[in-house]
């Protein structure tokens, strides 16, 4: 079982070393998993998301792209009743099988309402700008960070951050947020620095893509999770690594990487 630990930037947030993403939730169109998976029952959905908690997961991450998972989830919440932290997201929605993106002041304040209610909560704990792959330009000029930070001021968000897509943005939402979301695995490694600054600085660092979306096996052959999450956390800047899956055992199995990666950097680190 692991345990939480604080999210850095935040005087309050205990997040696990793991977190579980719920991206299959709710979207199965136009995904980049190996195999096609239909969306589970509530029932598989909230068996999964017991053990989760009962493995010492405590970290969901959603999103309005990924479809019905916000409002999935937060049906299913109701009846596994935890002290959860949640990550969801502003300026990509997904319709039809296709995603858009708006980062104004009125996509934001609405998205924001939206997820306060599909989710049944008072107030959001972390919600990251989705980016559409334009970090500085959407940090910068579009109205989406400085509207998460009135909203943040008002008290409907605890920490404000970015899912970023380049090294550049996500080292400037290091200077301008509480927290980054970043690719970083055996594969993609570009975003390195970000997790480094971040550390330094005392922003939270989530990764995303840790274990290449099911698509390990083609970078490492032996015990890809494990060589995954070794190399993950080998860096102290990472807060956590968002894992999405349906299977149990797979859950089961990231879990004891994830514990066997933190019993080895905590075993080398110097007291």
């Amino acid at each position: 079982m692991i345990t939480s630990m604080r999210l850095p930037g935040s005087t309050s947030l205990q997040v696990s070393p793991l977190g579980l993403g719920t991206v299959k939730f709710g979207r199965n169109q136009s995904v980049k998993y190996p195999r096609p998976f239909e969306l589970p029952s509530d029932q598989e959905a909230l068996t999964l998301l017991e053990l989760a908690w009962d493995l010492g997961i405590n970290l969901l991450d959603t999103a309005p792209a990924y479809n019905k998972s916000e409002e999935r989830l937060g049906r299913l919440l109701r009846q596994c009743r935890r002290d959860w932290v949640i990550v969801t997201k502003v300026g990509e929605e997904f319709h039809d099988g296709v995603s858009g993106f708006d980062f104004s002041a009125a996509a934001a304040y609405a998205s924001v309402e939206r997820s306060l209610r599909r989710l049944g909560v008072e107030t959001l704990d972390v919600v990251l700008i989705h980016s559409s792959g334009d970090d500085l330009a959407i940090l910068e000029q579009e109205e989406v960070l400085p509207t998460l930070r009135d909203l943040q001021q008002a008290g409907l968000i605890r920490a404000v951050g970015m899912s970023s897509k380049t090294v550049a943005g996500g080292l400037r939402a290091v200077e301008c947020c509480d927290a980054v979301m970043v690719t970083y695995n055996l594969a993609q490694r570009e975003e390195l620095p970000v997790i480094q600054a971040a550390h330094a600085a005392g922003k939270g660092v989530f990764i995303k893509k840790g274990l290449l979306s099911g698509h390990l096996d083609l970078v490492e052959s032996t015990d890809p999770v494990q060589s995954a999450l070794n190399l993950i956390f080998a860096e102290p800047g990472v807060s956590s690594v968002v894992v999405g899956t349906l299977n149990p055992e797979h859950l089961r199995a990231n879990v004891t990487a994830a514990e066997r990666a933190l019993q080895h950097v905590n075993s080398v680190t110097p007291v």
